[in-house]
């Protein structure tokens, strides 16, 4: 059985703990990565408890100089943790007394764990947020740049994998982007909902000692105060919106992951990954597959996971903190290190991805032009409704000939409206397909661009 001495909640208690529920109960095998962020609460704290008269001068530089070694210890890696050390919070206490004595024990005063470890958890998050923006911002920027320098490209845009209309490849490309740019905007809009403190609140009701709030919050960078110590110590929804960001931001790199699938298979032959992005069999030597954009896709289902278990915790909790918030660091650690995974090897398998613009073109087919068809005649006066049954009419009419409707005699065409006249033949022209499409977000050239030129001030903005 485990001592109860040294723990910051013994006293009360006496025998040992059950070791089971001793693992049961001990973080201290995850949130070890919340060593900097606990210490420079710590310092914070300390700071304020001097200002308040808790702490003398002195007592305060030895408290200082000591976390200060904890944290070198860290960064070394040559902290040693001890079997009895519950969590982060405890082994940084219990090196600090090991280091400084019993001046140690002052650094807690007025604070609980539970305003303690919900500051670290938001310190973690805000830094993590910012890692995971810069490499958003360049995925996004990879998707962009290569939309640019491959506008002319044409291939079959798709509505229910059936071919529907071409589209330039440069369009779909920033179809994803645009989604993207929507997971930037909400990864900024959660990091400003993270980045408000909650140190000072206590364990429920507050603090008593005269705790200068808004100095902690100086001195840690937040953007302002919690509101209510009861809140402030138990509400997660900072977590589970950041599990939303991370769930849609994975389906959106989903979608996009099983485009490029396809795209990728004998069947279509639109790109090649590169080597380093794929795997090979071990069984049928000719396999090269796209296990990237396959993981990408597994990925979205366990971060959706994370998230969905953060929200089932959280519904059925009392006021204020419960042991079950211990479970938001695993999750939140877990979706950090997915998506700075993901997100890199996605920039990777788009920045090296091969395009084979014949095969694309290839694809092209007549019938993907009926809707042209069908504006042909709109533009000679045709009501939409009419347009879309005669243009349906010509592919019905070709596909009874055995033959593409773009085949079809002036003749033929005529026995179904005479508003067609020579210059249908224009209609069968792809590059002309897509360059009617001038309405802001159209597949035109002019477009395009001009969703590039808007994308690329939108990263400049989101930096």
């Amino acid at each position: 059985m485990a001592s109860e001495g040294d723990k910051l909640w013994g006293g009360r208690f006496v025998g040992g703990t059950d070791p089971i529920m001793e693992t049961l109960n001990s973080s201290m095998t995850y949130d070890q990565r919340l060593s900097e962020v606990d210490i420079r609460g710590s310092m914070a704290y300390a700071k304020a408890l001097e200002k308040s008269g808790i702490l003398t001068k002195p007592e305060l530089e030895k408290i200082l100089s000591g976390l200060e070694k904890i944290s070198e210890e860290w960064s070394r890696g040559a902290f040693v943790v001890n079997k009895s050390d519950e969590d982060i919070h405890t082994a940084n206490e219990r090196r600090l007394k090991e280091l400084i004595g019993e001046v140690a024990g002052k650094l807690h005063t007025g604070r609980s764990r539970n305003d303690q470890v919900v500051t670290d958890l938001r310190l973690y998050m805000r830094n993590s947020c910012s890692v995971l923006s810069a490499h958003l911002l360049q995925f996004i920027k990879t998707l962009v740049d290569r939309a640019a320098a491959e506008t002319d490209v044409i291939f079959p845009g798709y509505t229910h994998l059936q071919r529907a209309q071409p589209i330039r490849w440069s369009h779909f490309l920033l179809s994803h982007a645009v989604a993207f740019t929507r997971d930037s905007e909400r990864l900024g809009e959660v990091k400003r909902r993270i980045n408000v403190l909650p140190l000072g609140s206590g364990a429920i009701a507050g603090n008593p000692l005269g705790i200068d709030r808004e100095f902690l919050r100086k001195e840690l960078d937040f953007a302002s105060i919690s509101l209510n110590s009861m809140d402030a110590t138990s509400e997660r929804d900072f977590v589970v919106e950041f599990l939303f960001f991370a769930s849609l931001l994975m389906i959106h790199l989903s979608k996009m992951a099983e485009d490029l699938i396809i795209y990728s298979t004998k069947e279509f032959s639109f790109i090649t990954l590169s080597d380093a992005y794929s795997t090979g069999s071990s069984l049928m030597p000719q396999k090269k597959n796209p296990d990237s954009l396959e993981l990408i896709r597994s990925k979205a289902g366990r971060v959706f996971g994370q998230c969905s278990g953060m929200m089932m915790i959280l519904k059925g909790l009392p006021s204020t903190y419960n042991k079950d918030l211990q479970e938001d660091k695993e999750a939140v650690f877990d979706v950090i290190d997915t998506l700075n995974a993901v997100l890199q090897v996605a920039t990777g398998v788009i920045s090296t991805l091969e395009i084979h613009k014949e095969n694309m073109e290839k694809a092209l087919s007549p019938d993907m032009l009926a809707t042209d068809l069908a504006y042909y005649l709109v533009r000679k006066g045709m009501p939409f409704r009419q347009a879309h049954a005669a243009s349906g009419k010509a592919v019905q009419l070709a596909e009874t000939k055995g033959i593409s409707v773009n085949h079809l005699t002036l003749e033929d065409m005529k026995s179904i409206s005479p508003l067609f006249g020579t210059d249908v033949v224009h209609v069968w022209d792809y590059s002309n397909s897509v360059e009617q499409y001038t309405a802001p977000g159209g597949t035109s050239k002019a477009s395009v661009t001009a969703q590039i030129e808007q994308l690329r001030e939108l990263l400049k903005k989101q930096k």
